[in-house]
């Protein structure tokens, strides 16, 4: 055995080994190793937790279809589904469920396009990876929590962040188009928006058009969908925006956009009138 000169004890390698050594002895006196007995229960109670849920939608989904499909039937768990989504609405506001207000809100701090990916990936992966990584670069055996200052602040600091976003997520104003909205008049003064067309800007923010489309910035890009600041210079036309808006679908084959029938023919044509009058910065 190693002794260390300078104090005539064993070295800390040394000590490590002892200290394993009394481990594994305990385990054989007084317990069975993590893997495989414990590792192996964990595993039998994941399938278990795995094949109810597996089954409760079985039973919701088969109980709800059969024998009348008409999608309000009531199953023994609830309907298959209740009244149809309706992309056209301008008065509904999607809320995350609670455990992801969190993200809710840093959606709110990181709005710009570029940064989203950071905003919703980015930072919650870093603080997993440290949080994760804290048994690795705090390296001591120490128990007690007042010796243990590293994993202390880690978990303290990660406990605090969470919980702050979920409360500024779910104290936030519901009211989120309104954020769109207050840029509807640099909308009208960058683009030179004909008065016209200003019923159609607003109607664009509160539709919740740039959910998937951006507009002079603001809003993401999602499934492809493309930027529309300067969709006017194409010279589409009012009775093409229209029909687009109708069934996407019908006018471009393959097109995930949805159908916004529901809007009504009045303001299908304040959207396109604004559309056709986006011609980029002016």
């Amino acid at each position: 055995m190693a002794v260390t000169p300078a104090t005539g004890k064993p070295s800390s390698r040394d000590q490590k080994r002892a200290q394993f050594a009394r481990y594994k002895e305990d385990v054989k006196e007084r317990g069975k190793p993590f893997y495989p007995y414990a590792m192996f229960h964990d595993t039998v109670m994941s399938l278990v937790v795995v094949s109810v849920i597996v089954g409760l939608a079985v039973i919701w989904k088969w109980t709800a279809w059969a024998p009348h499909h008409s999608g309000l039937h009531q199953g023994i768990l609830g309907p298959e589904y209740t009244e149809p989504a309706d992309p056209g609405t301008t008065n509904f506001v999607p809320r995350p469920d609670w455990y992801f207000y969190f993200l809710f809100y840093l959606l709110r701090i990181f709005k710009w396009p570029e940064s989203v990916f950071l905003g919703t990936v980015g930072v919650p992966t870093i603080a997993l990876v440290l949080l994760l990584a804290v048994p690795f670069y705090d390296l001591r055996r120490e128990r007690r929590l007042l010796h243990r200052p590293v994993a202390v602040v880690g978990a303290v600091l990660v406990v605090l962040s969470m919980a702050t976003l979920t409360w500024k997520g779910a104290t936030a104003s519901e009211a989120l188009a309104s954020e769109v909205i207050a840029d509807v008049p640099h909308w009208v003064k960058a683009e030179k928006l004909p008065p016209k067309a200003v019923p159609g800007a607003k109607l664009f923010a509160v539709a919740g058009c740039t959910a998937c489309h951006t507009y002079l910035g603001v809003g993401s890009s999602n499934l492809g969908a493309p930027d529309l600041t300067s969709i006017g210079t194409r010279n589409l036309g009012i009775d093409f925006q229209v029909r687009h808006l109708k069934c996407p679908s019908c006018v471009n084959p393959g097109s995930p956009m949805p159908k916004f029938a529901s809007l009504g023919d009045k303001r299908l044509n304040e959207l396109a009138q604004f559309l056709e009058a986006s011609k980029g910065k002016q």
